[in-house]
């Protein structure tokens, strides 16, 4: 059934006055916004070039609110997107037209920081970055990092199963979990996990986790806390080659080493970033690697040494090791800032997210530099090299449509070769809208429609972030006569709609 099935006799204006008259019943009149200039503010996310108006803001302060939220959604048939941050990606908070962007900014409360158990139990819209601050005091912290880590909330983390430039040696947001709480779309109070590191019955938790809101809504999640480590260096590695440098992180895992974090960046992207925080990158590398060692001094030394003779043998053109706390950190802020720093080049950038095998890490760049030249637009590359995960920035000017219909190919060309190479259509970013044609050529129709099956089984009548995630059979099948007819097959062995 669908759930705007019993809304075509209503017209935008008739449906948003049922919703705010029956919300008002359960809300304050403070946490509710429904007039365009208070809803235009969450239009989009960090994906701006797609955008829709949400019919209703709701901003609860309770849980009870949220539960009452939800069951009034419920009750009325009215989809639900869930909204942290706003920093994400994929289009995945983009609001629904007809639906209640349900924001959870006001859930900002470290609840319980145990440094004894290392756990720390959070509202759903604490900072990634404020938990680590506030667990520092104990000689804690908490991993996984990504780059918006200064503004991206942890139930957003959960949303996306969001890793970071320590992830390959620390994991992704899933590894670093034991539990979440929230509810489901009928209202009803749900516990994934347990504070043991199992749970009786189905791991439900990893089927939450990087879930993107179709599930349930989170409200509080208990994270795992690490010590911090005595030491950390950071080697940078220039490379006169792409090919020596993709090489060359195959080669420090094939070596037995698994480096705290390891990431490669291109000269279009070192050149946009030194422009912009002054890291000291080499701007004459075709390349460089960020590759860093931590644990006791022993240890790290050890590591660098080793890592440093397989970049050496590899065709590194030169190492530079950081001599203190201050020129690692340096090191990593040009990584840090990619992001802002290809916004000062470009009116507007979208950031494709897949993930492919690390041997095939310069063939994968290869191939977007014939891109660049098919679809005339300009390509930065960034990305975790140690497990494979890109970041391709595409850059363009959304208020040219032809150059963002010329980028939508350039990504869905990306996505595409990467599961040619044996990879993935995403990595931490989630596939909300932007990858759903995408979605076509990973699965069979036969495994889209278990995942279907399976957010049925959690919300029957798709009133979670409905449209986003999974493609219809219907969309796939449009996707592919639209290739058929631009004659773009690039990859006639993928699965096919």
């Amino acid at each position: 059934m669908n759930a705007l099935t019993n809304l075509d006799a209503l017209s935008r204006t008739d449906r948003q006055a049922q919703v705010v008259r029956a919300l008002s019943a359960v809300m304050p009149a403070h946490t509710l916004l429904y007039t365009l200039e208070d809803t235009v503010p969450y239009e989009c996310d960090g994906l701006t070039a797609y955008r829709e108006r949400p019919m209703v803001v709701a901003l609860p302060e309770t849980e009870s609110q949220v539960q009452a939220v939800l069951k009034t959604c419920h009750a009325l048939q009215v989809p639900v997107v869930a909204r942290g941050a706003g920093t994400g990606l994929s289009g995945g908070a983009m609001p629904h037209k007809l639906g209640v962007t349900l924001s959870m900014a006001k859930f900002n409360q470290i609840l319980k920081m145990d440094p004894v158990s290392r756990t720390a139990v959070v509202q759903c819209g604490v900072r990634n970055l404020a938990i680590s601050e506030a667990a520092s005091r104990h000689g804690l912290y908490y991993a996984p990092d990504p780059s918006s880590q200064i503004a991206c909330t942890i139930g957003g983390n959960v949303a996306e199963n969001s890793g970071g430039v320590h992830c390959l040696k620390y994991g992704l947001t899933l590894h670093n979990v034991l539990k979440v709480k929230g509810f489901t779309i009928e209202g009803d109070a749900v516990t994934f996990g347990s504070d043991a590191l199992d749970t009786t019955g189905f791991d439900l938790l990893s089927v939450l986790v990087g879930s993107e809101g179709m599930l349930a809504i989170t409200t509080e999640v208990t994270v795992k806390l690490v010590p911090k480590p005595q030491l950390a260096r950071c080697i940078m590695a220039s490379f006169d080659d792409i090919r020596k440098a993709g090489d060359a992180v195959a080669a420090v895992i094939a070596a037995g080493i698994i480096p705290a974090g390891l990431e490669m960046m291109d000269k279009p992207m070192t050149a946009a970033v030194e422009d912009f925080v002054h890291a000291g990158y080499d701007l004459n590398a075709a390349a460089i690697l960020l590759c860093e060692s931590d644990g006791t001094p022993e240890e790290v030394e050890e590591e660098i040494g080793r890592m440093s003779d397989v970049l050496r043998g590899c065709g590194a053109t030169a190492i530079a090791v950081s001599k203190d706390e201050a020129e690692r950190l340096r090191f990593w802020s040009g990584r840090k800032n990619a992001f802002p720093a290809s916004g000062r080049i470009s009116p507007d950038y979208m950031c494709m997210d897949s993930t492919i095998p690390r041997k095939r890490l310069a063939d994968i760049l290869l191939a977007i530099a014939e891109m660049e030249k098919k679809y005339q637009l300009r390509c930065a590359n960034v990305f975790h090299a140690g497990d494979g995960n890109l970041h391709p920035l595409i850059l363009f000017d959304a208020n040219d449509p032809e150059q963002l219909h010329r980028c939508e190919l350039f990504g869905a060309d990306i996505l595409e070769t990467s599961v040619a190479m044996g990879g993935t259509v995403t990595g931490e970013h989630g596939v909300g809208i932007a990858k759903l044609n995408s979605m076509c050529v990973q699965f069979s129709p036969e495994e889209n429609a278990q995942m279907f099956a399976l957010k049925k089984a959690f919300d029957p009548f798709s009133l979670l972030n409905p449209g986003k995630v999974i493609p219809t059979l219907n969309r796939c099948a449009e996707y592919g006569k639209m290739l058929v007819r631009g004659g773009k097959i690039a990859h006639p062995d993928l699965p096919r709609f």
